[in-house]
């Protein structure tokens, strides 16, 4: 299954990463294939959509995610997340202070889509 890909909703295109129930490689091989199809975009063009429920994770892979939420601020104009455990949130505002960026979070994958789909500035 591919856990990281573009997708359009509504007319826009979002790169979706789902992060459910990955295990600690599958999380790597997710930041990976963000760092690699974000990055090639133009700047402040990219949607992000991840689903974080049940995935695993790491100090080390807590590092990776930061690092790669502050390396592909310059491409992305705003993201959602769904599926935020207490423990997910902690991780979340971890790497939002760290790239300084802003994530929606939703209850719902239809919800967090609609709002990338309308998402103006």
């Amino acid at each position: 299954m591919e856990r990281a890909k573009f997708v359009t909703h509504k007319g826009r295109q979002l790169y979706f990463m789902d992060c459910s129930n990955a295990t600690l490689e599958e999380m790597n091989q997710v930041i990976e294939a963000c760092e690699r199809d974000v990055r090639c975009k133009p700047e402040n063009s990219v949607f992000t959509l991840i689903v974080a429920g049940g995935s695993s994770f790491s100090g080390e892979t807590i590092s990776r995610l930061k690092e790669l939420a502050r390396d592909n601020t310059p491409y992305v104009k705003a993201s959602a997340i769904v599926g935020v455990t207490a423990l997910h949130k902690v991780a979340l505002n971890a790497v939002a202070m760290f790239s300084k960026r802003r994530f929606y979070i939703y209850d719902t994958l239809d919800e967090a889509m609609d709002f990338l789909a309308g998402y103006t500035d």
